[in-house]
């Protein structure tokens, strides 16, 4: 099979447990296509969980890429603001089939996501005060704040290696948490005082990367190790220029549409311009921009609450795709509640809002890997972490512990702290931590078996 010309695959020496024999075959671009859209309707658990779950099918079982093609990817979008397991697709799509190939496999990543949570978001704003779902949103509320406080250790855990990264997270939560300091210039602080602390005392700034262990052999693969790059994966100045071109069209005709249509201060031009900052800011998974997106849908702009936000991550956390498809869920609502179409056109808003954030969120995910994907196939060099991002992913922490402060007042004193403590809640979400916690208990399961524990409170006397 060619593309351009150019060889998709060849074979390798297989390894000692696997046969000589083995034929490895072409894969068309409507194999392909399935295969993408069955990935989005099933990657559940997060980014963890979908990396495995395409490194499962695609290294291991179908040996559409190998080991190390596959890992030379990830390193690379792991760098990256936004969704790396998005990129991820996108970048094997990409190298499979060109442009086409990566925006079917990135787009289908998360277009189920979208209509699952368009659906749940208009259930939501239609039927959130029906006993039932409040019963339901009861006990997954604490679920999600231990989620979350989750999110803020595991990512702990690998970063905070030294008394200096510490001092990195203490003092952003510090600052985005008494101080108000906004999420962008914590992280450009932390990026520029990681650099300078780069030059003074470069250990302390060196982390590992989990996904650069020793690599294993699971036979031929259709790209292979030494499979050589096809000519649209090829490094090209004109390309570059080209995709930065069409990147910058892709974006300004949709802005210049919404700000001659509804103006600059209308909700949707709004919407376009700060989920475009959320995208390029995102360093470090969804849970790092949640906090930057809790101040601006919450505080400032005041799409939705407190409390519909954690409503919000809740059903995110509970469908396939990206955890910062919760976009859709805010935009919903921010349509719905401003009513950009009218009080008569809830629905028509909330659906419009939702695929505008949608599109500006995930548009630079695309454009990275268009754009810098073939300088990366040209190198074939390992990708590290940089003094400056790994100061930025420090100040994470304390960002994303911030934000499960937050979130608890608002579970455990749902009426302020002159109402009464939610004990109940609280012993919901402590459980929820120690399954998460000790006994890895997949997101999913939990959302339903909290879910269940709410309704049942709800039928006590």
């Amino acid at each position: 099979m060619t593309i351009n010309d150019q060889p998709l695959y060849i074979y390798s020496m297989p390894s000692a447990d696997q046969p000589s024999n083995m034929e490895i075959k072409p894969v068309s671009f409507r194999v392909a296509f399935w295969y993408w859209l069955k990935l989005g309707f099933l990657s559940f658990g997060g980014p963890a969980g979908q990396i495995s779950m395409m490194h499962q099918d695609l290294v291991e079982d179908r040996r559409w890429i190998s080991e190390h093609r596959f890992l030379h990817a990830l390193n690379f979008t792991m760098l990256l603001p936004g969704p790396e397991a998005q990129q991820l697709a996108t970048y094997i799509g990409w190298l499979m089939h060109g442009v086409w190939g990566g925006i079917v496999a990135g787009t289908l990543f998360v277009l189920p996501s979208l209509f699952i949570l368009v659906a749940l978001s208009w259930m939501y704003v239609a039927y959130h005060d029906v006993s039932a779902v409040a019963a339901i949103l009861y006990g997954v509320k604490p679920a999600v704040t231990a989620i979350v406080v989750f999110a803020a250790c595991r990512i702990g855990s690998r970063v905070l290696k030294n008394p200096v990264l510490v001092l990195f997270a203490a003092a952003s939560f510090v600052s985005i948490a008494i101080l108000k300091i906004p999420f962008p210039l914590i992280i450009l602080s932390a990026a520029i005082l990681g650099y300078m602390g780069s030059r003074i005392a470069p250990d302390k700034f060196v982390i590992g990367n989990s996904h650069s262990a020793k690599e294993k052999s699971y036979g031929p693969a259709l790209i292979d190790d030494h499979t050589p790059v096809p000519e649209h994966a090829k490094f090209n100045r004109n390309h570059l220029y080209r995709y930065c071109l069409y990147g910058m069209m892709l974006w300004i005709i949709p802005m210049l549409f919404l700000f001659y249509q509804y103006g600059w201060h209308s909700a949707l031009t709004q919407m376009g311009w700060f989920f475009t900052k959320a995208a390029l800011l995102t360093f470090g998974g969804a849970y790092a921009v949640l906090p930057y997106v809790y101040q601006g849908g919450v505080e400032y702009y005041g799409w939705l609450t407190a409390t519909q936000m954690i409503d919000g991550l809740a059903l995110g956390e509970s469908t396939p795709g990206p955890l910062i498809m919760v976009v859709a869920f805010i935009g919903f609502l921010g349509g719905w509640t401003t009513e950009v179409f009218g009080p008569d056109k809830l629905i028509y808003a909330g659906v419009i809002a939702a695929c505008l954030v949608t599109y500006f969120t995930f548009l630079p995910s695309f454009l990275f890997i268009f754009i810098g994907a073939p300088a990366i196939e040209a190198t074939r060099h390992e990708i590290g972490f940089t003094a400056p991002l790994t100061g930025i992913t420090a100040a994470v922490v304390g960002v994303i512990l911030n934000l499960a402060v937050m979130f608890a007042y608002h579970v455990l004193w749902p009426e302020g702290m002159a109402g009464s403590f939610e004990w109940t809640a609280l012993l919901i979400g402590i459980g929820a931590f120690i399954a998460l916690f000790y006994y890895r208990v997949g997101i999913p399961g939990l959302i339903v078996v909290c879910a269940a524990i709410g309704v049942g409170i709800s039928y006590l006397p």
